[in-house]
This record gives C-alpha cells, structure tokens and sequence, in this order.
C-alpha cells in the first residue's frame, strides 16, 4: 500500500498553525488568563467568607504562618554560667550552675608543624615551580625551547619522586605485623 506523500504533506501544510482537536476524555488546556480569572473568583469568594474559619478549612499542619519575631526560630542559647559544674548534678548547690548549662569547650592549640628540612623545601620548590613556570611560558608567549621544557617537566618529577622517596615508612612501628589480633 502506498501512501500518496504529496497529498499527506498538503494536508499538514494545510493543517499548519491550527490546534488539534483534545482526544476523548482529556480534560480541557486552561489558558494563563482563565488561570488568573480562577484567582480572582477564589480571592472574591474568600473574602466573602470572612475571616471566621471552619475546621475543614484550617491549613494544614505544614502551611501555618508565624508572625514575625515569633515562631520555631525565636529561640535564644542561653548563656553558661562561670561556676564550675558538679560531677553529680543532683549533689549540685542550690546556687550552682543550672541543668541546662553546657559550659563552653575551648579546643586545644593544635601542635606546630614540624620543620622542613632543605632537601624537602627544594623538592616542594620543583613541584610547584615547575609546572608554573610552563603556565608563565605559554601565558607571556615566550618560546618553548628545549631547556624550558626540561626545566618544567623534569623539575616536577623530579621533585615529586624525591618527597615520594623520603616518605617515612609506617610500619616500623610494628615489631611484628604478622601476628594478627592480639588480645
């Protein structure tokens, strides 16, 4: 069977611009202005109602509004005191710090970084240095001759295989790693 093409693209030529018919069933499209005619009616029909409501018409538990200052949000931390607290908080003095009271937690100053030797700060040097100087070769359009390159590339790898190489070993430690679980 075949379908006669010139007449199947006059008809959609033909059909062009026109909106089809809904099928059997849907539900009609609403336009955005039949949309805002609905909020309307539902403003209109609202205010007539008044502000008394029924409870079918209470908002749900997941809709209700606070007014400012007031709400979940109001809450304000209540301040430590400056008395210590008892280890026991029934045997705690009348004049003690309250249940509620946490103190305040000062961390500890976190220890120094160790010191880098010069053979480390020389290897960080090249790894870093290296790449950035080919960054500033290609940014500045100086030309890649054969030295800058060698300069760049192998001064990160060299860099990174010397601090891969001085990486300290973390199984000296164990006398021996062997033995599993010890109990």
């Amino acid at each position: 069977m075949k379908v006669d093409e010139d007449a199947a693209w006059a008809a959609i030529v033909a059909g062009y611009g026109e909106q089809p018919a809904d099928p059997p069933g849907a539900k009609p499209f609403k336009s955005v202005e039949d949309l805002a005619g609905l909020v309307a009616e539902a403003e209109e029909a609202e205010q007539e109602r008044g502000p008394a409501r029924t409870g079918s018409d209470k908002p749900a538990a997941g809709s209700i509004t606070f007014a400012p200052g007031v709400g979940p949000r109001d809450y304000n931390v209540a301040e430590p005191s400056e008395t210590p607290r008892a280890s026991n908080p029934s045997k705690a003095s009348a004049d003690g710090p309250d249940e509620d009271d946490e103190g305040h937690f000062v961390p500890p100053e976190p220890p120094p970084l160790p010191e880098a030797d010069t053979t480390a700060k020389f290897a960080w040097l090249a790894v870093v240095g290296g790449p950035v100087l080919l960054l500033l070769a290609v940014m500045l359009g100086w030309p890649m001759t054969w030295w800058l390159t060698t300069l760049g590339i192998g001064g990160f790898l060299g860099g990174f295989a010397t601090l891969v190489m001085r990486m300290g070993d973390e199984d000296d430690e164990d006398d021996d790693p062997g033995r599993g679980a010890v109990v």
